[in-house]
């Protein structure tokens, strides 16, 4: 399996979430803002958390404008899979790619903790590795990470089934606590929460390896 990491200006989890994804087995390219293609055969493409262009305008929404967006874009159009973490959700909902959008946290702190997550659904290669209803404990780090979508776009993401993760507890504001939703096709998923930050013991935690792993050995067998 083949994934292409992004880096942008500000981006500083782009070497932790190339790191987890080759300990799951993946070949992992990388990949700068300013290219207009991705490597052959990319099966994958990461958005990783950081400050892209440094969030001005609103988070993500430069990034979603850079030389790189355009393959990104076609990659998910063809039905490649895209995995964005924290400033990286911000991206794929800037870019279209999901639904929402991504505001500033309740009480207007920056949140930088260890969090609980629920599994919502385990029907996509993202979260195969994980049972429903099962809990997880995955840092987040965010100032922006407040999910705000529409009472349609809500009851559209329940009723099938794309909401990926919530926070048990919130801790944010975000509607219904969610913190983690999929694409339509299931082949997008963008979260908050780090699972990157949670995928080796000696970062105190292994809760997050199971979506590297899974996604590695879900996408070999695609």
């Amino acid at each position: 399996m083949k994934a292409a990491v992004i880096t942008f200006p500000g981006s500083n989890c782009d070497r932790d979430l190339a790191l987890a994804l080759g300990q799951a087995g993946a070949e992992v390219s990388r990949v700068w803002h300013k290219d207009e293609a991705l490597p052959a055969g990319t099966d994958l493409v990461a958005v990783p958390g950081g400050f892209s262009y440094g969030d001005y305008l609103r988070c993500g929404a430069i990034a979603a404008h850079s030389p790189i967006a355009g393959a990104l874009r076609g990659h998910a159009a063809k039905g490649g899979y895209v995995l964005g973490i924290c400033n990286g959700f911000q991206v794929l909902t800037e870019l279209g790619l999901l639904p929402g959008a991504l505001m500033r946290n309740q009480g207007l702190t920056f949140i930088c903790r260890p969090a609980m997550l629920q599994v919502v659904t385990a029907d996509s290669n993202f979260t195969r590795g994980y049972a429903v209803g099962q809990q997880i404990r995955v840092p987040v780090a965010h100032h922006d990470g407040n999910y705000q979508i529409g009472a349609e776009g809500l009851a559209q993401l329940r009723d099938q089934e794309r909401i990926a993760f919530t926070y048990a507890p919130g801790l944010n504001g975000s509607v219904a606590d969610i913190a983690g939703v999929l694409s339509e096709n299931r082949r997008v998923l963008g979260m908050m929460p780090h699972p990157e930050r949670a995928a080796d013991p000696a970062l105190g935690g292994t809760d997050g390896a199971a979506l590297f792993s899974g996604l590695v050995r879900g996408l070999q067998h695609a």
